[in-house]
């Protein structure tokens, strides 16, 4: 018997796994919450030369905060304020008449800068001026942060495998909260880095732990609705966010928000059970049998534990070696593995660059930031709502495939509408994030499906290192608009384009048994 015919006799979708799935909902709401923190606290607010404590003698103290303005600063072709220049002397002519200033001497900023409130009160870039010729080190800290969650997608993956996937959650969960509300404490930009690196490093955990801890708990008929079931909170959570930066409109206050939902992650990571399924992969029968027969009896089948004690239940599933520790390695040392690991390892590069792509520019469709992050998530809830009804029908291929080939699409059309149309701008910004997030969805699942057991954390950490890799690159991709504005756009196009062809060369795992040991795969791929 397998381990899948096990879990099915226990009824692999019952009150056992929607319990384990509200139990995993708080840690993943702090991941989603840190994912997209930097929209709102490294926006850059408008902002324009402070000339307030310029010492311009009785005339200009007697001019009205218009008229200061109008006589120092530079007015830009798009009729705004420049941002990054000022006047050498105050041009009292200009007030006269509307002459050509282009011939007058500039400087940049000499006394810091005056920021817009409107939008946001607080952040890094306002406190830090990280503006102008400072503005990528603004961008940089979200590079920054999923370096440390590119570090912990290797890390948390090879430990449980190791260790177990509720230990791991637990730290995953701790090393969140410290270092997120440790970032929010950051007193210059130095430990702000360095704290969210290492918040990014938990987070990361947090990702790939709780989507294998489901698929592995749940049967081969029900494996596809329970994980469409569970990523539905990163939608919720990506409106919810925008809701919670609305009202919490400074930038450590904001930080500190997202970060309490991992404190009550860490209890739930104490009471949730460890997976059986790894248990036994590694000849621990006892303990999963103790797991086992709690889900019997929240899901009212006890009697089927009746006849299954640890003894036979350890002849379940037989891994290669059960004292053998595996690590990343081991997706590379055979044939079929190393193309699954150079596959799906490309179609995560390719798929991360351009959602986070769309996800990091809620300032460039030309509609309020809140709003614009409110429907993004909205806008994901139907591509799952179909998925959760195509998955089982067409299957995951051609799915992951459409959805990364219409992603592409969407971005290559967003470049051919002009910047003032911004409202057709976001509503094709939004549907290239709806098909994204689809193949988000089923990614994930197809994924945890290729790999085997015993190195499937290994898999899905190395995929989830690829994928944090493809996110640092996005804030560096953008600076490319200063060559030219649509560049990033198609660079994020291509990625997804070329992600979705490479997913054909996949094998489809609908119906599927999830391969137990590294020669199943050897075997049937």
């Amino acid at each position: 018997m397998k381990f899948d015919d096990v879990i099915a006799e226990l009824n692999g979708f019952g009150r056992f796994q929607f319990k384990l799935v509200l139990m995993l909902v708080l840690p993943r709401m702090t991941l989603l919450f840190h994912f997209l923190l930097n929209n709102f606290i490294a926006y850059i607010p408008s902002h324009h030369c402070n000339i307030s404590v310029s010492d311009n003698g009785s005339v200009f103290r007697n001019l009205s905060s218009d008229q200061r303005l109008a006589v120092s600063i530079p007015v830009q072709e798009d009729e705004t304020l420049s941002s990054c220049q000022m006047f050498a002397e105050p041009q009292y002519h200009l007030l006269l008449n509307s002459s050509n200033v282009t011939e007058l001497p500039t400087v940049f900023c000499q006394n810091g800068w005056v920021y817009d409130t409107s939008v946001v009160k607080s952040t890094l870039a306002s406190e830090w001026d990280l503006v102008c010729e400072r503005r990528r080190m603004n961008q940089a800290t979200a590079s920054i942060f999923f370096m440390g969650a590119m570090l912990g997608a290797g890390v948390f993956g090879t430990l449980s495998d190791w260790f177990g996937r509720r230990t791991m959650l637990l730290v995953s969960c701790l090393t969140t909260a410290c270092f997120g509300f440790a970032s929010a404490l950051s007193y210059n930009l130095s430990m702000f880095a360095v704290m969210r690196f290492f918040t990014g490093f938990g987070c990361s955990g947090i990702a790939v732990i709780t989507n294998v801890l489901c698929i592995e708990w749940t049967d081969i008929k029900h494996r596809c609705t329970l994980s469409i079931l569970i990523s539905l909170d990163w939608s919720v959570n990506t409106m919810l966010l925008a809701v919670l930066a609305y009202l919490v409109r400074d930038w450590r206050y904001l930080t500190a928000a997202v970060t309490t939902p991992a404190f009550l992650g860490i209890i739930c990571a104490w009471i949730i059970p460890e997976s059986a399924r790894w248990l036994i992969g590694q000849g621990n029968a006892s303990r999963a049998h103790f797991y086992l027969s709690e889900c019997a009896k929240v899901n009212h089948r006890e009697q089927f534990m009746d006849h299954l004690n640890p003894e036979n239940l350890s002849k379940v599933i037989i891994a290669d070696n059960e004292n053998r520790k595996y690590s990343v390695l081991d997706l590379v040392r055979t044939p079929r593995m190393r193309r699954l690991a150079v596959l799906t390892g490309t179609v995560w590069f390719g798929l991360t660059c351009s959602y986070y792509g769309i996800s990091f520019n809620v300032s460039g469709f030309g509609v309020n930031i809140y709003l614009t992050q409110f429907i993004h998530g909205a806008s994901e809830i139907p591509a799952k709502i179909f998925i959760l009804f195509t998955l089982d029908t067409i299957g995951r291929q051609l799915n992951q495939a459409v959805g990364l080939l219409l992603t592409g699409l969407c971005l290559l059309g967003n470049m051919l509408i002009p910047l003032d149309m911004g409202s057709y701008r976001a509503a094709l910004g939004a549907m290239g994030k709806m098909f994204a997030q689809g193949s988000f969805t089923v990614l994930f699942l197809y994924t945890a499906e290729l790999y085997p057991t015993v190195v499937r954390l290994n898999g899905m950490g190395y995929c989830s290192f690829l994928a944090r890799l493809g996110v640092a690159v996005c804030p560096l991709v953008n600076f490319l608009d200063e060559v030219w504005v649509g560049l990033p756009s198609l660079i994020f196009s291509l990625m997804a384009l070329a992600a979705g062809t490479l997913t054909m060369l996949l094998p489809e795992t609908k119906n599927a048994r999830l391969p137990q040991t590294i020669q199943d795969v050897e075997e049937t791929i």
